[in-house]
């Protein structure tokens, strides 16, 4: 059996959307944006729709379209806020495996001030910090391979990733 789907989680700015993109391609998949499925499901951005759901509405909008998810040979980039609905992180578990892009929270805070505009889900009081600490344990929770996206480039992020597909791929296969 091969490995049909790859979802990538992490933070924001941890470099999913980017990542799903090289990784598709290296890999000869096709990839999808949850956070783009949901602005082209309300026609809006991600921060508007946050603004007109409220925080609790927009994470079960978003259950409901990851939870709906029917895809192979596909990379999944996923909304930061994916894990907090079982839900979704069965779906994505059926799909395949899940990878954990990890980012300190220097480095985040960093390269999430270059968009402030990302359309954050946190509790009214919460910061960055606050936000990190508290999914942390749940990214790492979902998480089949944990990879570094602060410590490596994104072309070593990649073969960390495809190296333990096909790794992965021996192992199910003798």
């Amino acid at each position: 059996m091969s490995i049909e789907c790859i979802s990538l989680i992490g933070m924001p700015g941890a470099g999913k959307s980017t990542i799903v993109k090289k990784l598709a391609r290296s890999l000869g998949f096709t990839w999808i944006d949850t956070d783009l499925l949901m602005e082209a499901w309300f026609g809006r951005s991600l921060e508007e729709i946050r603004n007109s759901l409220g925080n609790q509405s927009f994470l079960e909008a978003e259950a409901q379209i990851v939870s709906n998810i029917f895809v192979k040979r596909c990379v999944i980039a996923t909304g930061g806020s994916v894990i907090y609905n079982e839900r979704s992180m069965i779906r994505l578990k059926e799909l395949g495996p899940i990878v954990y892009l990890k980012c300190d929270l220097k480095e985040l805070e960093s390269r999430i001030s270059k968009n402030p505009n990302r359309g954050l889900v946190m509790a009214k009081g919460q910061d960055l910090k606050d936000l990190y600490l508290e999914r942390i344990p749940l990214y790492e929770k979902y998480s089949d391979l944990q990879v570094p996206t602060d410590k490596y480039n994104i072309d070593e992020c990649i073969k960390i990733i495809v190296s333990w597909i096909n790794n992965h791929e021996k192992k199910e296969n003798s």
